[in-house]
């Protein structure tokens, strides 16, 4: 049947939309939701149409504050896991030394391991140490936690690099220096900018590990997870249809930058 063969030649295509539409669509009811105007606390059934919340984002208490503290942490964390990420990646594709099949394997451990389990190894590691639980504990933390994801995203983007064109460079009389700023470098900045935006969202996002280190110190997911208990504001929907929003032109901003490139390129 003519329905039929059209369904299996585009089943994969069908199939990839729906998952897209299952993935996007709690974003679509936060972003409907930030719109609502509650009659009560909890904002879980819409009442009617508000810009109220838009115009004040800041109108819970501590609200903007916490969201404050996980941008810093979450932008430390990313530097940090990026630098020490992409030296780790670059030493464990360029170099041959002792332990390395053994450091291979270590990296991948927290990306395997639960989350719970890493976040109280570091609490034991902090307490014994005598450390303040706050934000240096948190950062140390997310650092920790993402480096792994960095590792790996530059790691494979360093594996497909041609090695002939940096053997061209240095024909070409360019110094180990100049060589990796204008040739290496610009290479693997894909890998290193995937790695760096995969940091940065799972340091936003962490609560577990969070919860785990802080001590007093509240950052906006433990925000979200502790208005939850008494009612939940609307703000905090327009936050995450913000960071939502930005996220989406980031990726887009990065497509047309690729495409053009690739337009540019072609003779």
């Amino acid at each position: 049947m003519p329905v039929l063969r059209w369904l299996r030649r585009h089943i994969i295509v069908i199939a990839g939309l729906l998952t897209l539409a299952y993935m996007i669509l709690p974003n679509i009811v936060v972003m409907v939701f930030s719109f609502n105007k509650p009659n009560g606390r909890f904002n879980y059934s819409w009442q009617r149409f508000s810009v109220d919340a838009w115009k004040d984002p800041c109108g819970v208490a501590d609200m903007c504050g916490s969201l404050s503290l996980s941008l810093q942490i979450a932008f430390w964390a990313t530097v940090g896991a990026t630098v020490l990420g992409t030296m780790i990646a670059f030493a464990l594709v360029r170099y041959r030394f002792r332990a390395r099949g053994a450091i291979n394997s270590l990296i991948f451990l927290p990306m395997a391991m639960p989350e719970v389990v890493m976040a109280a190894s570091l609490l034991t590691l902090f307490l014994n140490m005598g450390a303040q639980l706050g934000f240096w504990t948190i950062l140390i933390a997310h650092i920790m936690f993402c480096l792994s994801f960095v590792v790996t995203a530059v790691k494979a983007r360093v594996m497909s690099m041609d090695p002939r064109l940096e053997e061209a460079a240095r024909d070409l009389y360019a110094g180990p220096v100049q060589t990796f700023v204008r040739v290496t470098l610009p290479i693997a900045a894909p890998g290193i900018a995937a790695g760096a935006l995969l940091a940065f969202a799972l340091s936003f996002d962490d609560f577990i590990i969070t919860n785990f280190n802080a001590g007093s110190t509240v950052t906006f997911p433990m925000f979200v997870w502790g208005s939850a208990q008494r009612g939940t504001p609307v703000q905090i929907n327009v936050i995450g249809t913000a960071m939502f929003i930005i996220a989406v032109l980031v990726v887009l901003a990065g497509q047309l930058i690729a495409n053009r490139r690739k337009n540019s390129a072609r003779p």
